[in-house]
């Protein structure tokens, strides 16, 4: 079987070493974890981890039904990219005197729809948002004409293309069940 990237994500509320649980369920099936982030979601009081890792359905299945055994997970999902809108954030530090020297700051803008955050004497703090081979790409370009001083990627955000958040669905179904017995 091929393995595939595989986004999931994990609504709980803000439990303390929560984290360290769900990665040791990764740890123990020798699987990388690809990015991380974790935010409050659009349900207050929920927050909502985003994991991505290359591996089989089966396996991902498998995962998931462990997270969702977590007392204090309230559930777990798992998507491919095609269920999904997503980004990433990436930010770049170049030097300013090479950056200048290198041409038109305007065509780089243009072409990569990217924004300056920072720019002085000695650097220059670029920002991209976009999926992961777009960061990719103006990394790589910067790094071969200006050189890349630093540089950081954020994990994947992404939001499902259902119109609520798949959690509220459950916390619905449960609250008429509960709701029809009293």
């Amino acid at each position: 079987m091929e393995n595939t990237l595989y986004t999931i994500t994990v609504f709980s509320e803000n439990t303390v070493g929560l984290l360290g649980q769900i990665t040791i369920i990764f740890t123990r099936r020798a699987l990388n974890i690809e990015t991380l982030s974790v935010s409050p979601s659009a349900i207050k009081g929920i927050h909502k981890f985003t994991i991505t890792l290359y591996t089989t359905e089966d396996i991902v299945k498998k995962v998931v039904q462990q997270i969702d055994k977590r007392i204090d997970i309230l559930k777990a999902y798992y998507n491919t990219d095609e269920g999904l809108i997503f980004q990433e954030i990436a930010l770049y530090k170049v030097a300013t005197d090479k950056l200048l020297e290198n041409g038109s700051v305007e065509d780089l803008i243009r072409k990569y729809h990217i924004r300056i955050l920072e720019m002085n004497n000695d650097f220059v703090v670029l920002q991209k948002a976009g999926h992961y081979q777009e960061t990719q790409d103006l990394f790589d370009e910067l790094s071969e004409s200006v050189g890349v001083l630093q540089f950081i990627r954020s994990g994947r955000v992404a939001i499902t293309k259902s119109k609520v958040e798949r959690l509220s669905d459950m916390l619905e179904s449960i609250q008429l069940k509960f709701g029809k017995n009293n």
